[in-house]
């Protein structure tokens, strides 16, 4: 029964990055290299955009659909149109998360003898 269906309408939206040549991937399916343009079904999706050395962004998108009406005949717009990602440097790990370094093991200190004059007796010898 799912073949006589119709096809959920299409809507065309125009992806782009800053810097561009990233790869825009949308929640429903269809994915780019920016600057492009793609179809996508005609309900509210997200992009995600990746490049490497940057920062991903996703960037939440509304599909506006106006019904019809005497005077004017229904239509479909795209919010934000286009979808333009400024993508962050990545940037070098910060001193604050990278993991300090090992303590190296200090040996356990020898027992030392009591002291000249001290009212303890000396520790008992290792054998």
């Amino acid at each position: 029964m799912d073949a006589f269906k119709p096809t959920p309408p299409t809507v065309q939206v125009q992806l782009d990055s800053i810097p561009s040549g990233a790869d825009a991937k949308t929640s429903a399916g269809p994915a780019c290299k920016t600057p492009c343009s793609i179809g996508v079904p005609a309900s509210d999706f997200s992009v995600t955009f990746t490049l490497n050395k940057f920062l991903p962004a996703t960037i939440p998108v509304q599909v506006i659909s106006v019904p019809a009406d005497v005077t004017t005949p229904a239509s479909t717009s795209i919010d934000p149109n286009p979808v333009v990602a400024e993508l962050q440097p990545a940037g070098p790990v910060p001193k604050s998360a990278r993991k300090p370094p090992p303590k190296p093991k200090q040996p356990k200190p020898a027992a030392a003898a009591a002291p000249a004059g001290s009212p303890f007796p000396p520790p008992p010898a290792a054998r």
